[in-house]
């Protein structure tokens, strides 16, 4: 009889591999995701990416991966409020851990356009068998205007300097990236929001507030300044500003790649290999797209048990340009700069 159950076990598993289902329901190795950031909570591993109401994945083991509920699952009322078209579909969040709380940084905008804000909700816990598992939000905490900010509050990254002050870097496009200074319990920007230092462009000319033509489905007012997704993370002596460059989101036309520099200062500037200023359109290539990869980008960089691993979404060449999960550990050169392996 045990011989038989094997048996109708082995053939139901050839069955759903044959229709093309998981023989794990609810696991996926390779997930298609946007945007991921990642972080470890109690051992479980856990994605925040760009999707409705924002997507979020859990692994034991950074391998096999359960999707969860979004964090939303209206969309909040205030978005729909500054951003008319809004349809809880939230780009790029950001998460991160501070005294009792995690804070989900993410974007809502309007597609291609500098319509655009950064909101943000917290929660005590991530995992949602918890009692204390429950997302606040706390609304908005800061918004870009066509015509008015030549910038775009998308893409939020939280990084604390040395004392521990908290600081917000964000954007795309337009002027290129940004960054302000949070209020010590990180729910709001302090000091001017309109004017902002730029951290990283394509531009070579600081004082150049004009965009060039649009082209190739360029956002239509952000021109050439083709900048995103900035990401910077502490090692030694130095802050690592990560930025993706090109086009993202279009298949097997994406040309996305990531570039970076450091700094000794949370505010930069941030140099790269070559001496240049990223404000200034420097940036040393970390990663590009290859044979099995149109385009990789938007990364985050995480430490687990001692390592550190650069997590970002690539193009699939062999599945359309689909976009999915990677995950490749970072090593440091003699001269402290990151090599992916």
């Amino acid at each position: 009889m045990k011989q038989i159950l094997i048996l109708l076990l082995c053939i139901s598993s050839l069955v759903l591999k044959g229709q093309g289902l998981p023989v794990n329901p609810g696991l996926q190795k390779e997930i298609s995701v946007h945007d991921p950031v990642m972080i470890e909570a109690k051992g479980i591993y856990y994605i925040f990416c760009t999707g409705h109401g924002i997507a979020v994945w859990s692994s034991t083991d950074r391998v096999n991966w359960k999707r969860e509920k979004p964090v939303f699952d209206e969309a909040p009322s205030w978005a729909v409020s500054a951003i008319p078209s809004f349809k809880n579909h939230i780009w790029a969040p950001d998460i991160s851990y501070w005294k009792g709380n995690y804070y989900l940084y993410y974007s809502v905008s309007a597609f291609g356009k500098n319509t655009s804000c950064i909101g943000l909700a917290t929660n005590r816990s991530l995992d949602p068998q918890s009692p204390d598992f429950k997302w606040v939000d706390h609304g908005k905490i800061i918004q870009s205007y066509p015509g008015i900010t030549n910038w775009n509050a998308i893409d939020p990254n939280l990084i604390t300097d040395d004392q521990g002050n908290p600081y917000l870097a964000f954007g795309s496009f337009w002027d290129g990236l940004k960054m302000a200074r949070l209020s010590k319990d990180r729910l709001k920007i302090i000091g001017d929001t309109i004017e902002l230092p730029t951290i990283a462009s394509r531009k070579k000319d600081l004082s150049d507030k004009t965009n060039p033509p649009s082209v190739d489905n360029n956002p239509p007012d952000a021109g050439g300044n083709t900048i995103e997704a900035p990401f910077v993370f502490k090692k030694g002596n130095y802050f690592y500003l990560f930025a993706s460059i090109d086009y993202c989101c279009k298949g097997p036309k994406s040309t996305y790649k990531m570039i970076l520099g450091r700094s000794k200062s949370v505010t930069g500037p941030f140099i790269d290999k070559e001496g240049l200023e990223m404000r200034r359109g420097g940036g040393s290539l970390l990663l590009e797209g290859n044979e099995n990869w149109y385009g990789v980008g938007h990364n985050a960089v995480c430490t687990f048990k001692g390592k550190d691993y650069l997590i970002y979404h690539g193009y699939d060449a062999h599945d359309d340009g689909k976009s999915k999960l990677q995950i490749k550990e970072l090593k440091w050169d003699a001269l402290g700069w990151p090599e992916v392996i």
